[in-house]
């Protein structure tokens, strides 16, 4: 009997909607032989995050976020001490870092009791960027002994125009919309989308049924993830500020005190200026510069497709 672990932390649904699309046809591939046995466990912070978020407390949180100083969790709802083989980590990016549940779960002595030496499977469900923070995941597992072997990553798929305005609206107010009368679209991920991911479980299940372990990637040529160019600039250069930015309200003082608040309301501004500016001046230059950087640009996406990779040959 094969184990497969899903473990997760979702504040909207969306995550846990993904994950249930992927876990279906392993469910159906266990009632059927008997051969795949799957557990659920839920990451719960002991003191839980707003949905929807007061607007400041949502933005006070991102110092905490990008240097993981995140508040203890628990973890319910499965056997931490079954012997599974295959571990799918859920996580929502806050800020181009893992969220605070994600970190806090990554710090815990449950995570180093279910991780070590197991293969993990990634999903991510997100606006539109989170390559920098899968990159500190891999840092995250590799430190825990795990051996990542796929991401999957589903993003809002409506222009990143709409989405500056329908993901803040969804986290500050709870509603996913249609807003404005239907001019800008549904925050989130596609109901589409989201159901596609069956694909995953199909896959991950046809594994299972192999007597190998799994120790390499087993979601290529499905569309697990897919790049975008010009927005790796962009993350790099928010990474950044977001490090510079988090550093000196932190050194300020806790998220209580009225200077950090005041100095955030500054901070917001640069956001605002930043999504509005650096964005889309980084992604004119990447493609200005494309016809003298194709080849870097190409090792550039296939490094942060790895280890799933961007093609989609099985679905055609």
């Amino acid at each position: 009997m094969k184990k497969v672990l899903f473990i997760h932390f979702s504040q909207t649904g969306q995550l846990s909607d993904i994950l249930a699309s992927i876990a279906a046809p392993l469910e159906r591939a266990g009632s059927v032989s008997g051969g795949v046995e799957v557990a659920r466990a839920t990451i719960s912070p002991r003191t839980p995050y707003p949905f929807p978020w007061p607007f400041w407390r949502f933005f006070n949180t991102f110092p905490e976020t990008v240097y993981e100083d995140a508040d203890p969790v628990d973890i319910s709802g499965a056997d931490l001490d079954a012997d599974y083989d295959l571990i799918v980590l859920g996580y929502q990016v806050w800020f181009l870092s893992p969220s605070l549940p994600a970190a806090a779960f990554l710090d815990s002595p449950e995570a180093k009791r279910l991780l070590a030496g197991r293969p993990v499977i990634t999903v991510i469900g997100c606006r539109n960027m989170w390559l920098m923070a899968q990159e500190r995941m891999k840092e995250r597992l590799s430190d825990l002994g795990a051996r990542l072997i796929d991401n999957v990553v589903l993003i809002d798929s409506a222009h990143s125009a709409f989405t500056f305005i329908s993901t803040p609206l969804w986290m500050l107010t709870g509603r996913r919309g249609p807003f404005f009368g239907g001019r800008v679209p549904e925050a989130g991920v596609s109901r589409a989308d989201i159901q596609g991911c069956a694909r995953f479980g199909q896959a991950i299940a046809r594994a299972l049924r192999r007597d190998d372990p799994l120790t390499g990637p087993i979601l290529q040529g499905l569309g697990a993830v897919r790049i975008n160019e010009k927005l790796i600039g962009s993350e790099v250069i928010a990474k950044r500020s977001f490090k510079l930015w988090g550093g000196l309200l932190r050194a300020i003082g806790k998220p209580s005190n009225p200077l950090r608040l005041a100095v955030l309301g500054l901070y917001v501004a640069f956001l605002v200026t930043l999504i509005l500016t650096v964005v889309p001046l980084t992604a004119v230059l990447k493609r200005l510069l494309s016809p003298f950087t194709k080849a870097r640009i190409a090792a550039q996406k296939a490094y942060f497709a790895a280890p799933s990779g961007e093609s989609r040959a099985l679905l055609e």
